[in-house]
Formats: structure tokens, sequence, C-alpha cells
């Protein structure tokens, strides 16, 4: 026997996720591209979090205790989308004001993947209000979901007080096959099973459809054996449709206080479609006009109606989600007026936390390193420089790949700390070997507004690529240190010697690299880096470089323009000589050289090359006069890109293969990084000026 009809709230709860799936098939269809399967299959699983548990306000997006919805599986786009546009959700300027326009207008969903839409292919970060994180590389979302529920949880521990509890949010994930499948999202579980979250939830989209079919071609491991053997707690939920299964599992969540969930869904893609809709959704395809109708017509929706919204939808979404979170965010800012008369030092800085700002005088404890032939290793200097500033900075938290000694980067003062579930406000994050889920969860970390720093070796960048690329998508302000830069490393070889990275660094929109050449060039890196609302990358040397002599050479200030004239000669030089790092001393020894036998050298430390380029051309020019063709550069890694500031003439004194096993010393003689070889090199630049045309 069938049970009793449905009441009038199921009813308007269908016609909710109906119009999600809808919305989500219209969309595909109109721009002929996207993936319309999850966002139907998962449209009643979404519309349950966000209606009955999401503590949210969509007056005010950036109200800092709302819960986190990240969409890792960001091919889902339009599932986000539909969902901003149903709740009401305002638009933010870019100073977070809410403007009171939409954040996903129907315009925009009628021109989802086009130009100028804020609904792109995969959700944007900082274009499209309401989207927690840039997604779309599979495993990045639930890898920053670990951060920003590390980020909440630091907060409540720093600043919370009895009575005030400021910070008490959750952070949700959706997650696919996909985002499991791949290593990232098994390195960051493994850490948030360890710093056992409890604010963190991945809800688990377990349909066993990739792209190339049935996930049993390469995909059959028991996930909930294996979330539990990282100390999460499971819950299944047999019916992706079923609202009350799907209402008791997050009620699971909530009550669960030591550890984070997974939610198991099993869901059936494009749900409740005809059969064709399968095979095309997977693929991330539109369904065509044809399987539209089909669709439409199986959910009781008109067949030929496109981009629909019953004005019951908003209105229910209104009484739910709409309702608890604008009582919740009023709430929360009566108790945050009243924190703000308790306990004032605490809440300035949470006012500047909020706003992005740093302390006053955040910088006057930086070191100043007097001159020293024998010098410091760049890793030692920036070691100091950070210790300093995380004394100044409250919020300046992070930590290494399990090298934090190596890298220098452990903060030492007594009250630093370490983060862990039983001191969840200290301030050492021990990641382990896990470099690509420590990158995105550090920008999890900076999306939850604190300043997070992350280390290891240079050459295992390589590691953590992908998350560092995203968050230079979404300009989030992370700072990397990346020691043993080059082959200076010595004995350990070509495979922990990095060669082409630094080009590769270079070679990523958003990202500033700086490799500073002295311990003073170290300090105001870290200076500069601290300033900056965007990805810094530093790069740092093991051995020791001398300390330079400023009063002899011009100021290391001079590195917040990027390059700048470190030892000039006499009228108008005949040759340039460039370098960053530790080779900007062997410039200097060249210099020297030359200069003893009559030939007018510059020396130019050119750190950044992103700040250099964003000086004016006046200052470009009075650096790197652009009468002086005589060009060389000096750099232990690969040459390209080089040819920007020394011309397709120039000489780049570089790498051109991978190093060696050998000690250091030994190793800069046997590629040339000797001031023979650049005192050579400057001759025949000199001879190549003396023969060209008009010289």
């Amino acid at each position: 026997m069938s049970g009793p009809p449905p009441g009038p709230g199921a009813r308007l709860d269908q016609l909710c996720v109906d119009t999600i799936r809808t919305l989500s098939m219209d969309a595909v269809q109109a721009a002929s591209s996207g993936h319309p399967g999850t966002p139907m299959a998962l449209a009643p699983v979404a519309y349950c979090l966000w209606q009955r548990f999401l503590r949210y306000d969509p007056d005010d997006a950036a109200w800092p205790n709302r819960d986190r919805f990240v969409l890792s599986n960001g091919h889902a786009s339009m599932l986000l989308y539909s969902l901003l546009h149903l709740a009401g959700v305002r638009a933010l300027d870019a100073g977070g004001r809410p403007t009171g326009d939409p954040a996903v207008s129907l315009e925009d969903i009628r021109h989802f993947r086009r130009l100028g839409s804020r609904c792109p292919g995969h959700p944007e970060h900082g274009l499209t209000t309401g989207v927690e994180a840039t997604t779309g590389p599979l495993g990045q979302g639930v890898g920053m979901s670990v951060g920003l529920a590390l980020a909440a949880r630091w907060l409540s521990a720093r600043y919370d007080r009895p009575g005030f509890e400021l910070h008490d949010h959750d952070v949700y994930a959706l997650c696919s096959d996909g985002d499991l499948m791949e290593g990232v999202s098994g390195e960051a579980a493994s850490l948030a099973g360890h710093q056992r979250l409890p604010n963190l939830c991945w809800i688990y989209d377990d349909n066993h459809i990739t792209i190339e079919g049935d996930t049993a071609l390469a995909f059959d491991e028991d996930v909930a054996t294996r979330f539990l053997g990282y100390g999460w707690n499971v819950v299944r939920v047999r019916d992706a449709n079923d609202l009350a299964e799907i209402d008791g599992a997050l009620q699971v969540f909530r009550r669960t206080l030591d550890r984070p969930t997974l939610v198991i869904v099993r869901s059936h893609i494009a749900w409740g479609a005809p059969h064709k809709q399968d095979t095309a959704a997977a693929h991330g395809e539109p369904l065509g006009e044809d399987e539209v109708r089909l669709a439409k017509r199986a959910y009781g929706w008109p067949e030929d109606a496109r981009f629909l919204v019953p004005p019951e939808v908003p209105a229910r979404f209104q009484d739910g989600v709409w309702a608890r979170g604008r009582a919740l965010h009023q709430a929360w800012r009566a108790r945050r007026e009243e924190y703000r008369r308790a306990h004032p030092g605490p809440s300035e800085e949470l006012d500047r936390i909020e706003r992005g700002e740093l302390p006053a005088g955040w910088d006057r404890g930086l070191p100043t390193f007097a001159p020293d032939p024998k010098g410091l290793a760049t890793r030692a200097s920036s070691g100091k420089a950070l210790g300093a500033l995380a004394k100044s900075v409250p919020w300046l938290l992070g930590g290494a790949g399990d090298l934090g000694p190596s890298t220098a980067t452990r903060l030492g003062f007594e009250e630093a700390g370490d983060l862990e579930p039983d001191d969840p406000g200290g301030r050492n994050l021990h990641y382990g070997i896990r470099e690509h889920a420590m990158a995105a969860a550090t920008n999890g970390l900076a999306l939850g507004r604190l300043r997070p720093f992350a280390a290891t070796f240079f050459v295992f960048s390589d590691y953590l690529r992908p998350a560092l690329r995203l968050g230079a998508m979404m300009r989030l302000p992370v700072i990397h240190v990346f020691t043993h830069d080059s082959i200076g490393l010595g004995e350990d070889g070509p495979t922990h010697q990095p060669v082409e990275h630094l080009a590769s660094l270079r070679a990523m929109p958003g990202l500033v690299t700086i490799r500073p050449a002295d311990a003073n060039e170290a300090v105001e890196a870290w200076r500069v880096a601290l300033r900056l609302a965007e990805p810094v990358a530093l790069v740092l040397t093991r051995q020791a470089v001398p300390t330079l002599d400023r009063a002899r050479y011009a100021p290391a200030a001079g590195l917040a323009r990027g390059g700048y004239v470190l030892a000039d000669c006499e009228g108008t030089p005949e040759v340039l000589l460039l370098g960053t790092g530790s080779e900007v001393g062997l410039c200097l020894e060249a210099a020297e050289r030359l200069g003893r036998d009559g030939v007018r050298a510059r020396v130019v430390s050119l750190p950044s090359w992103e700040l250099f380029e964003r000086q004016e051309r006046s200052y470009q020019e009075a650096v790197l006069p652009p009468s002086v063709l005589a060009r060389v550069a000096v750099e232990q890694a690969s040459p390209l890109g080089w040819e920007r500031w020394v011309g397709r003439e120039g000489a780049v004194v570089g790498m051109r293969s991978f190093g060696a096993s050998a000690p250091a010393a030994e190793l800069r003689r046997h590629f040339g990084f000797d001031p023979e070889h650049v005192v050579a090199a400057a001759r025949d630049q000199l001879a190549r000026a003396a023969r060209r045309p008009g010289a």
C-alpha cells in the first residue's frame, strides 16, 4: 500500500529540488557545454543542506561566522549557481560590502560559460559572490576545506571567550569519486583525521561514474573503511532523493564532536531521467533538447519552459536559509558588539583580521644583519625574520612538509606552540610529508582570513603546483617558503637540485617570486611579502652567502622594487651584470675584476621579476639602460626567460642540464659559476657590442 500523499511542505521541497535540476539542465543546454548530471542527481542533497542546516545570511555572504560550502567537484558548478540564485544571495563589492544586486542573476545563468557571466564553467572565488573557493581541479576543494576548518578552530581557540562563541561555524565540502581518487584528497583526509576536526563534513557523491565510464574500471576500494582508518566518522545515505535520510546524516555530523565526518551519498547521475542521460551527463555533455523534454516530463515540469523559477521557490528559501541565517547573523552581531566592549584588545585584532590589515608597527622587530664575508644561508636569515614577524602578527602561522628545521620555519618562541587537536590555537602546523595537501590547506587558511605560510624544499614545489596555481588564481596572501634552491645543495644530487623551477614559477600569473641575495634582502623579502595581498614564493639558499656591506653597496630596501642597482661604476656602464640569490655575490666579484682592468661594470640585483615589471618604465631604464647592450645574467637555474632582461644577444650563465652529486664548491666550478666564467662572458659581450653597427 502507498503511504499518505505528501504534505504541502514536502511538495514545496520537491519543487525547489526540481527547479535546481531544470535550471542546471537549461543552462548547460543553452551553453552547449557543461555537466548536467551531477547537479541533477545531487539537487536534493544540496537543497537539504542549504535549506535546513547551512548557517548563512544571503544578505551578507561575507559574514565571518557563516558556514562554508565548498563545491570540490567544481564541474557541477550549475548546482552552486542555482542555489545562489534561488537563495537570493546578494553580491558584494570589491570591499566586501553588499550591493543589493543578486550574486547570480537569471541572466547570468542564461549566459552560463559565456564571457562576462558570473557563472563560469567552474566556480571562481572573487568573481562570483558566494563561491568560497575556486574549484574544478579535483581534490583541491576538499584540500582547502581542511584549511578552512583549521582556521575556524584556530580563531575560536584564540579569540572566543565563555559566552562569546564567535567562530563556531562548520565547513561542508561536496565531493565526487574523482575527488577521492586524486592523491591530494587522501593527504588532506589523513591530515584532517589527525587533527580531529569536528567542524568538517565531506559529502561524497558515490555515483560510480567518471568520464571514462563506471568507476569499476579503476576504483573499487572500500571508501568507508579507508576513512574509518583515517579516523573519520562515516555515515551512509542510501538514496540521494531521500531528504529525511540526508537530514538524519547531517544531524549525525552536528552531534559528532571529536572527529570529521564523511557522509557517503549513493546517487545515480541524472537521477530520475531516461537512461540516455546517464551517458551524456557522465561525459560532461548537454543532454539534447529531446532528453531535456523527457526529463522535465519525468519531473512533472512544463516541457517547453526555459529557466523557469516558480515564485514559490524563492519564497521557500526565504523561509529557510534566509530567515535562519538572518536571525543567526543578527544574534552574532549583537554578541560581537558585546565582545568589543568586554575584550577590546582581542576585538581590535579580529577587526584587523576581518579587514585584512596588519597590526601597527608589525615590522619594527625585523633584524638587520652586519656585513659578514662568511654570512648566512638565506633560509636562516629568513627564519629570523619570520620569527620576528610572528611575534608581531599573532595570526601569522604555518608549517612545513616535515621540513621545519631544514627550512627554518618553525616558530621557536615559547607561546607559539604546535597546532594540534589538544592545542588548536598553536602557531606551528605539522603537515607531515604531504606537500600537496599542505599547499591546499594553506589556501584554506588564507580563505579563513589568516596569514599562513608553508615550506618545503624548492624541488618539491612540483608536488604542490596545482594548489599553488589555484592560490595564484584566487590572489590569496599565502607565503611559500622554498629552500635548498640550487645546485648549491651539493651532494644530494640532481634529484634534489632544482633547475627548471624558477622559470616555471615566473611563468605563473598572479604569483610573486623573490630570490634574495643575502641576509638583509631576505628580511626585505618578508617585509614585502606581508604587505602584498597575493601569493609570494620566497626562494632561499641552503648554503651560506656573504652578508653584503650596505655602506658600500645600495640598501637592501631596493628589493621592494624587484630590481635595483647594487654596485655601480663611474660614468655610463659598459656592461651590466645581473643576478639573483647566491649568484649576486659572484657578479660583484666579476665586476671588481673587470674594474681592475678598466671595464665599467654595473651589478644589478634582480630578486623579483614580477615586482620589477610593475615599476614605471623610467625606473626600469634607469636600472637597465637601453643603450647598454652588453649584458650578462648569472643564475643557477634554467636560463629560460632571461632574454627579457639581457636581450636576444645577451649572455646567460645558467643551468642547461640537471645537476650532479658532489660538494657544492666543486659543482659551481664544474657548471661555470665562478668569476672566471662570468668575466669571460662579459668580455665576449663587450666584443659583440663593439662589432654591432653604429658602435
